[in-house]
């Protein structure tokens, strides 16, 4: 019998930069349900086989051995977004590796496990992943954030995959982000700091004339999203406030792989 496990991925952050001018990358993620890694897999008493999401069976055996566990048999990892992106798929495929393998230890020491192999890793592991300030670098919580009220994104892919670098520290300071978004309480506001950071980002890294924000205040967005290292861009709706031209009007503008998904409390 195959079984079937599913790990969720993100689709960019809500804030990504650095914890002042010299201090840790940090982020606050935006969890997606559309997002991330299926893992099927068929058990046998024959060594592991391994196929998908650009993982190499000697990468797997090494990370499984370094969190204890045990898998056999056949393993399909499946990308629900094609990695580079910017959905967390190399931080998902070793969260379903790990559990597949019996881990059950918690997740702080599973984002340790992870960074061992990324060196950069995304809060995937854990239940809340967008309640926290995340230190990528570092596989550390820095501290808690606020939940978020409900909302939808909607968005998708623009531009060229861009593969995470873990010794990539070029990103704009943004603790005046943080500290605001500590305190905010209202979904215009998050939305708000939300677009700041990826305005920072993209006046630091590039690519020049992203349409992203254009196309939020066409459409009467409250804010829009990004993949700071990737290619995921969103827009950021209060509930049941999303056009219905949205989507056509995303692909106008070249985006692709369309997702329209719910976000905050639901």
């Amino acid at each position: 019998m195959t079984a079937r496990l599913r790990v969720d991925g993100h689709f960019g952050e809500y804030l990504q930069g650095r914890l002042g001018p010299r201090g840790p990358v940090v982020l606050v993620t935006l969890p997606c349900p559309l997002t991330g890694v299926v893992a099927l897999h068929r058990p046998a008493r024959d060594d592991l086989r391994l196929s998908g999401a650009g993982m190499s069976l000697p990468q797997a055996r090494r990370f499984i051995a370094s969190v204890g566990g045990t898998l056999t048999g056949r393993v399909r990892l499946r990308a629900l977004v094609a990695p580079g992106m910017g959905t967390g798929v190399s931080t998902a495929r070793l969260v379903a590796l790990a559990r597949l393998s019996g881990w059950d230890g918690g997740p702080d020491a599973l984002a340790q496990a992870c960074m061992s192999v990324e060196g950069a890793t995304d809060p995937l592991m854990f239940d809340t992943p967008a309640q926290m300030l995340w230190a990528s670098r570092l596989g550390q919580r820095v501290q808690p954030m606020p939940a978020l009220p409900g909302h939808e994104v909607i968005g998708g892919i623009w531009g060229a995959p861009q593969r995470t670098n873990a010794a990539d520290v070029r990103f704009a300071d943004i603790s005046d982000l943080i500290a605001d978004w500590a305190q905010a309480d209202t979904l215009t506001r998050f939305a708000t700091l939300a677009g700041e950071s990826a305005r920072r980002n993209l006046r630091l890294r590039g690519p020049m004339g992203d349409p992203t924000e254009a196309l939020a205040r066409d459409l009467g967005a409250l804010g829009w999203v990004m993949a700071h290292t990737g290619a995921m861009r969103g827009l950021i709706f209060a509930p049941g406030q999303v056009p219905e031209y949205a989507r056509a009007a995303l692909r106008a503008m070249g985006m692709r792989s369309i997702l329209h998904f719910k976000g905050g409390a639901l």
